[in-house]
């Protein structure tokens, strides 16, 4: 199991920026891939940024150059800072965690961080 905690979601105007933490429950060397996604109302959940099972990053076209997922070891904790943020960034964001099992992977959520960017 892995609770993830979210914070740093807010109002924000265009072109600003904003820092999204998610703390895990656990060690995040324990954790194969963990990232962030985001829905937008009357939209599918969508991924923003992640680093993958291999380690690498992986980031959606959209946010490319401007937003960077980062993480802290010692702390358990991955961050999205997001740079000129643009009315179309507005959405939930959730962290998720996934951890690879025998029979698969598990996934495991955040409760969501608003993010609204508007003037």
């Amino acid at each position: 199991q892995v609770q993830l905690v979210e914070s740093g979601g807010g109002l924000v105007q265009p072109g600003g920026s904003l820092r999204l933490s998610c703390a895990a429950s656990r060690s995040i060397f324990s954790i194969n891939a963990m990232g962030w996604y985001r829905q937008a109302p009357g939209k599918e959940r969508e991924l923003v940024a992640a680093f993958t099972v291999g380690g690498s990053t992986n980031y959606a076209d959209s946010v490319k150059g401007r937003f960077t997922v980062s993480r802290d070891n010692l702390k358990n904790t991955v961050y999205l800072q997001m740079n000129g943020l643009k009315p179309e960034d507005t959405a939930v964001y959730y962290c998720n965690a996934r951890v690879l099992t025998t029979n698969g992977f598990d996934d495991y959520w955040g409760q969501g961080t608003q993010v609204t960017v508007s003037s």
